[in-house]
């Protein structure tokens, strides 16, 4: 894709891994000065290095996005150190799958903390941010889960319905302020994701999506691009994106 990203500033969270990494080099190489927010700290140093080794201009910021605090202070140093900030791609988030009953419940304040909380979090503390300078985007990246509820993932499916949710109603309040939304919903991604979960829940996601050719974190990447690339009077609200031979 031939976008342009000279002279914005991106932020990403989860971006020692996966999509969050992805999404990073490729709107590094597109031009733009990235913020990198992630907990391992070591994986987004060597990500910044990756990046300044290629002539670009990043910024490590050690953060859990759980924390009101930290999640604050990601955007506000962004902000102050970087000059301003355009873009907000809210990708940080845990997915942990199994049956509602007899689950681990610190399982599921685990996900609300991260998915929603994360989310909620760091577009509070960019909103007015972007309002001042006279506009910018955020993209929530949520899931197919948040399309289409399913036996075994009832509390994630909760957490990522509401992201869908939470990004039409703030699509909304930022149309008077040049603030534009994005919604992006990956299917099965060959990411770390899944990897968290039990071992007897491995076994039934590796069951389930047997026979289906995952897609590539750089996939999903592009897809954030796209939108983030788009001019000005373009919004791009919802990407939904799966395997081609993904049934659900």
């Amino acid at each position: 894709m031939d976008i342009d990203l000279s002279g914005r500033v991106v932020a990403v969270t989860g971006a020692s891994s996966g999509i969050g990494e992805a999404t990073a080099l490729a709107c590094a190489e597109a031009g733009a000065v990235v913020s990198l927010a992630a907990r391992r700290t070591d994986r987004i140093e060597a990500l910044a290095e990756r990046i300044r080794s290629a002539g670009g201009t990043a910024l490590a910021i050690e953060t859990d996005v759980s924390d009101e605090a930290q999640a604050n202070a990601f955007v506000r140093r962004t902000h102050e150190e970087l000059g301003r900030l355009d873009v907000l791609v809210n990708n940080a988030g845990v997915m942990l799958l199994g049956p509602i009953e007899a689950a681990p419940t610190e399982e599921w304040r685990r996900m609300i903390d991260a998915n929603v909380f994360g989310v909620l979090y760091c577009t509070h503390a960019a909103f007015p941010l972007m309002r001042e300078q006279g506009g910018g985007t955020i993209v929530n990246v949520s899931s197919v889960a948040g399309r289409v509820a399913r036996l075994g993932s009832g509390v994630y499916n909760l957490t990522k319905f509401g992201i869908g949710a939470f990004s039409e109603s703030l699509r909304q309040e930022g149309v008077p302020h040049n603030i534009r939304v994005t919604l992006v919903e990956p299917g099965a991604v060959d990411t770390e994701l899944a990897g968290h979960n039990r071992d007897e829940v491995l076994d039934q996601i590796k069951q389930r999506f047997e026979g289906v050719k995952r897609l590539e974190a750089d996939d999903i990447a592009r897809a954030v691009l796209y939108a983030i690339g788009q001019p000005e009077h373009v919004a791009v609200n919802e990407v939904l994106v799966r395997p081609t031979n993904q049934i659900g």
